[in-house]
C-alpha cells in the first residue's frame, strides 16, 4: 500500500536539525517508504515543501530531489469529496484546512494510509474513513466506515 506523506512529516526530514526520538522514528520511516518506493506525493504538499525557501540554491536543490516523486492525479471528484469530508467534521465541531481534507480524499479515492504528525488528522478520522500511518510500518484503522 502506498502512502500519502504530509508535509509536517516531509518538514523533519529536510528542515529540522534536531530531532526527538520520535521524530527520528518518523524520518526513519519515510526513509524506509522511499526506500520501498511507497510513497505518494500531491501538488499541494509539494507546494508547501517549496514555499517559504528563501535561498534560490536551496529551492532549486530541493525541487530536484522532490521531483523523484510523482504526483497522484487529482480530480474534480476528489475536491468534491473534500468538500464532503470537510462538512461532515465542521457539522459535528471538527475544524481543518482545505488542504487536509484534500488529503483525506485523495488518500481514500486510492486506497492509501496517511503519515503525518499533524494531530488533526486523528480528529478527522472520528468521522471520516482515514488508515494513518505510523513510524515502524503501523498502520491503525481508525474511522466509522471500513473498506
Amino acid at each position: 500500500m502506498n502512502v500519502l506523506v504530509d508535509t509536517s512529516v516531509w518538514s523533519l526530514a529536510l528542515r529540522k536539525k534536531t530531532l526527538t526520538e520520535n521524530e527520528q522514528d518518523c524520518v526513519a520511516e519515510l526513509q524506509e517508504l522511499i526506500k520501498e518506493l511507497r510513497v505518494a506525493m500531491i501538488g499541494p504538499i509539494r507546494q508547501e515543501l517549496l514555499s517559504g525557501i528563501s535561498e534560490i540554491d536551496k529551492y532549486r536543490l530541493l525541487k530536484e530531489r522532490l521531483q523523484a516523486f510523482e504526483d497522484v492525479v487529482t480530480t474534480k471528484e476528489d475536491y468534491e469529496k473534500a468538500a464532503e469530508f470537510s462538512n461532515q467534521c465542521r457539522n459535528l465541531g471538527i475544524q481543518g484546512s482545505h488542504t487536509d481534507f484534500l488529503i483525506c480524499a485523495i488518500a481514500d479515492t486510492h486506497n492509501m494510509s496517511i503519515f503525518t504528525t499533524d494531530k488533526d488528522f486523528i480528529h478527522y478520522s472520528t468521522v471520516i474513513n482515514l488508515r494513518l500511518h505510523e513510524a515502524r510500518g503501523e498502520i491503525r484503522g481508525k474511522g466509522k466506515k471500513t473498506t
